[in-house]
């Protein structure tokens, strides 16, 4: 099967029409362009190949149809994906959406990534950062195809991520890249070498071949390119937007999911575990004081700004993995010189960190916001529209109504509002009457936290969330049936997160690294937190609940002493506060003397809870096996 002409022969009777082969329409469950498939036929007959294309033309699912096409005609069985960390469980939803074929995500340390792989699956999905610790569980497993996304990760060939890579054998192979050559000729040679070894002959000979040279010897252009194009063209299929412009629709929507760093997630939780609060008390008394509303809203959006940068929350740190998925994004589109994107946030502060990125990358860019004074707003726009330096537009909401920014052809969200008609809004100042381009739209996701479980319940189509958390009121309050809805759709949002796999996030501890706290540490920690405290925080309540009563029994008593005390209506336990509308408990109420003695007791056995903790419930560092 490896021969070439028998795979050609086998694919070429396969579908005997090429593109227009009917039985090209069962390979995925969905509708390929033409160009789609005839990617995923030039990949199978390839056997091994590099597919270049353009940002937002679908290199995934062309991948996927490949791979489908090997396994029912070339005897694939095994499928190894290579990708960035971010992109993995995009991957798994990918593969579900247009295939029939099982796939895992391997994941978490070196026990668990081990028994991922001896399970039977077909497709099996890890990340550039652990195929060096795996390299001995890829070779027992012995992928037959080998597809390799955001391949520019190994462009640079001494690093040990590009040496591990190439050092996994696989009869077939897909590289997935839309910048195959950023900067220089060897990043070109580093990532073909992993598809032919052989197909650019020596380095030395080629770089001496097509580069020119100044007189100090420094590297100052290429020449002989269309030869190295001819070279290139059995393996190498590279597709531009322009190209194939009128197969594409009007508009490309992907979604890009990112991972949270331990720091956001140690932010995301702490307020989630408020709004939780929050959701029981609703849930025992049906209802919620001026107060409660507010410190909800607060959480939920704390929440929101986590999945974004911990610099939202503390503006002193920049924890956080959007910012920099987004240069690499960023580097990407911005290949073209006639490309320019623009780049909504909720948050002033999120775009801020962005600016000094793009400074040091040297790439022109406005910043706009609701703080620009208006006097001041027109030079932007016009700055982004004509100087051709200017590539990148950063703009708040504040942008999102009035503007007319159709020179730019991608529209990027770093964070999603929940009101779909602001998102419309957003994309509605590039893809409107005058576009004469498609244009990418791509939705910035943190796995596991609210943004994904508001993708999964509501799919942004409760306008009551909406209004409430995307409107900025200092002040919203509801009641009656609004408020009912409204903590029912935070129930269900906040009880769908799925929180990020602890595992995970700890791979990059097993790396040598600078002393300091691991990551595998702060996310055991956050984990065993909960279950090591219940019993405390179980008691703090039952404290202040009896210092509740405490004060409670001494108003009463210089009550009855200033001879002011008022009888109680004793027909009912329950009450409900005629201002707050907060029910409560009325009872007969117990000595003095008596509730401080349970005071006492209580608050002595929580002390001593408290000084047994650490050594009960803290596992020695660095114990866990990699």
């Amino acid at each position: 099967m490896r021969d070439a002409e028998e795979r050609h022969r086998r694919i070429d009777a396969a579908f005997p029409k090429g593109i227009a082969t009917k039985a090209l329409d069962t390979i995925v469950k969905a509708t390929l362009y033409d160009y789609q498939r005839e990617g995923a036929l030039f990949a199978a007959r390839a056997g091994r190949c590099l597919l270049g294309d353009d940002l937002g033309l679908g290199k995934t699912v062309q991948a996927i149809a490949a791979a489908e096409i090997m396994a029912r005609h070339l005897g694939v069985g095994r499928v190894l994906v290579i990708c960035p960390t971010s992109v993995k469980h995009q991957w798994e939803r990918e593969i579900e959406r247009f295939i029939d074929r099982s796939a895992v995500a391997i994941n978490g340390l070196r026990a668990q990534r081990e028994a991922a792989f001896a399970t039977d699956t077909f497709f099996k999905i890890t990340n550039y950062d652990t195929v060096y610790r795996d390299l001995d569980l890829i070779a027992a497993w012995g992928a037959d195809l080998v597809i390799l996304d955001e391949a520019q990760r190994i462009k640079n060939w001494s690093t040990r991520t590009a040496q591990s890579v190439k050092r996994i054998a696989s009869p077939y192979a897909i590289v997935l890249t839309g910048t195959p050559l950023e900067n220089r000729l060897e990043e070109l040679v580093s990532i073909v070498e992993f598809v032919d070894r052989y197909r650019l002959g020596p380095t030395f000979r080629l770089l001496d071949r097509h580069q020119t040279r100044n007189e100090d010897g420094r590297v100052v252009g290429y020449r002989d390119l269309d030869a190295l194009g001819r070279t290139l063209q059995p393996i190498l299929l590279r597709r531009r937007k322009h190209e194939v412009l009128t197969q594409l629709p009007k508009r490309l929507d992907q979604k890009l999911f990112v991972e949270m760093t331990p720091e956001q997630l140690l932010h995301h939780e702490e307020h989630r575990e408020i709004v939780a609060q929050i959701v029981r008390k609703w849930k025992r008394q049906r209802f919620l004081s001026e107060a409660d509303q507010r410190r909800l809203l607060v959480a939920l959006q704390c929440m929101r700004m986590s999945c974004d940068s911990t610099f939202l929350l503390d503006q002193t740190t920049d924890r956080g993995t959007k910012a920099d998925e987004l240069m690499t994004l960023l580097a990407e589109i911005l290949e073209r010189p006639d490309q320019k994107v623009v780049v909504f946030s909720q948050w002033t502060r999120m775009l801020q960190t962005i600016v000094p990125r793009l400074n040091e990358r040297s790439i022109g860019h406005v910043l706009f916001h609701g703080g620009v004074p208006g006097t001041k707003r027109g030079a932007l726009i016009e700055r982004f529209r004509n100087e051709a330096a200017c590539r990148v537009f950063l703009s708040t909401d504040a942008g999102g109504v009035g503007l007319n920014l159709q020179h730019a052809s991608t529209v990027v969200n770093l964070d999603l509002p929940w009101n779909p008609a602001v998102l419309e809004q957003r994309i509605g100042r590039v893809h409107r009457i005058g576009q004469a381009r498609p244009v990418s739209v791509v939705n910035f996701v943190s796995q596991g936290t609210i943004e994904e479980a508001m993708l999964s319940v509501l799919s942004f189509k409760s306008s009551l969330f909406a209004g409430v958390l995307d409107d900025g009121a200092k002040e919203v309050f509801l009641g009656g049936t609004k408020l009912q809805r409204f903590m029912q759709t935070v129930e269900r949002a906040t009880g769908a997160i799925s929180p990020s796999d602890p595992g995970e996030q700890a791979v990059a501890a097993e790396q040598p690294v600078a002393p300091a706290a691991s990551t595998t540490d702060v996310v055991r920690d956050e984990a065993s937190a909960p279950r090591a405290h219940q019993w405390s925080s179980h008691l703090e309540q039952g404290v202040a609940f009896l210092d509740g009563l405490v004060a409670a029994a001494a108003n009463d008593a210089a009550s009855d002493t200033r001879g002011d005390a008022r009888p109680h209506d004793r027909r009912s336990l329950v009450r409900r506060d005629v201002t707050t509308g907060e029910r409560y408990l009325h009872l007969s109420m117990p000595s003095q003397e008596v509730l401080h003695r349970i005071q006492s007791g209580l608050a002595e056995l929580l002390g001593r809870a408290s000084t047994s903790t650490p050594a009960d419930t803290n596992a020695p560092r660095g114990s866990g096996s990699a």
